[in-house]
């Protein structure tokens, strides 16, 4: 059996650039840039202030 594309491996999310958007920390207030599109009503934390808000794992 052929494969379809033989040069290329599984397409990812890496194969097309990542689009950034610009948002306000809902902790510190601190501009920045998220990877997807914030929604109304749902906090968006920087960098920084992320961690602070993870649920740590196991």
């Amino acid at each position: 059996m052929e494969e379809r594309y033989p040069s290329r491996g599984p397409r990812s999310f890496q194969d097309r650039p990542r689009e950034f958007h610009k948002a306000v920390c809902s902790d510190c207030g601190k501009e920045c840039e998220v990877p997807f599109k914030p929604t109304e009503g749902r906090p968006v934390y920087c960098r920084d202030c992320l961690p602070k808000h993870r649920k740590p794992r196991f």
